[in-house]
């Protein structure tokens, strides 16, 4: 099977994990720290359709592909119009991948009033909530869509 075919695969998987959770399993237990595991299927699911898409047009020869992902990921922002994404979309896309960022390096991480809130060494800090998780699943799920029509 074809690499991107696979990434399209886990992509979906991800994205029915994180609905899943989001509007099953979290309203039944409450746990907010759930959130952040929400947050990190819901990347996982853009990434792997941000690979898909890579995946897909390096097959047809229509671009190169390069060791780093920061490369990657700018070659993916300049074919994102051919995926009919907006300004809008690219924009979330690169808060979500920049939010895992601080998220993986956090020196701490907490709840406080129904929210998560992750602090960086330099005591930034970002929030989380339900309403955010949900407007990046809802981004994913529209990208997933968006990747769907144009390869198949």
């Amino acid at each position: 099977m074809d690499k991107y075919k696979n990434d399209l695969i886990e992509a979906s998987r991800h994205l029915r994990i994180a609905d899943h959770m989001a509007y099953v399993t979290f309203p039944l237990i409450n746990e907010h720290r759930l959130l952040l595991k929400i947050f990190d299927e819901v990347y996982l699911s853009i990434i792997n359709c941000i690979n898909c898409i890579l995946n897909y047009e390096y097959l047809y020869k229509r671009i190169r592909l390069f060791q780093s992902f920061n490369e990657n990921f700018n070659l993916f922002i300049r074919i994102s119009k051919n995926y009919d994404l907006n300004e809008e979309q690219i924009k979330m896309i690169k808060d979500i991948i920049e939010l895992n960022r601080k998220h993986k390096n956090s020196a701490i991480e907490f709840i406080k009033q129904k929210k998560v809130v992750i602090m960086s060494d330099n005591l930034g800090i970002q929030v989380l909530d339900l309403i955010t998780i949900k407007r990046y699943l809802l981004l994913a799920k529209e990208l997933m869509v968006k990747t769907r029509n144009r390869i198949i």
